[in-house]
């Protein structure tokens, strides 16, 4: 196992705790089905949930892609180092 591997390995792994933690950080689409949690939110708190939503559906979308992209370079460069 050489240096190269061992450096994607660690940044794959990142990328993939990442992509967890963003998507564990979401909210589910079906919260506010009922009217007694939902009732007591306000305009503006309901805003900053779909800011931070959109914020956090941005970065999982990024890292995904990132993630796709270094797991195929990775499996590109250790086929031709090998």
């Amino acid at each position: 196992m050489g240096a190269l591997e061992i450096i994607f390995g660690i940044i794959l792994l990142l990328f993939s705790l990442a992509i967890i933690v963003v998507v564990l950080l979401q909210e589910g689409s079906q919260k506010n089905l009922g009217t007694i949690t939902g009732g007591a939110e306000t305009f503006l708190s309901k805003n900053k949930a779909r800011s931070v939503d959109a914020f956090l559906a941005r970065w999982t979308k990024f890292i995904a892609i990132a993630f796709f992209v270094l797991v195929i370079l990775a499996n590109i460069l250790m086929y031709f180092l090998t």
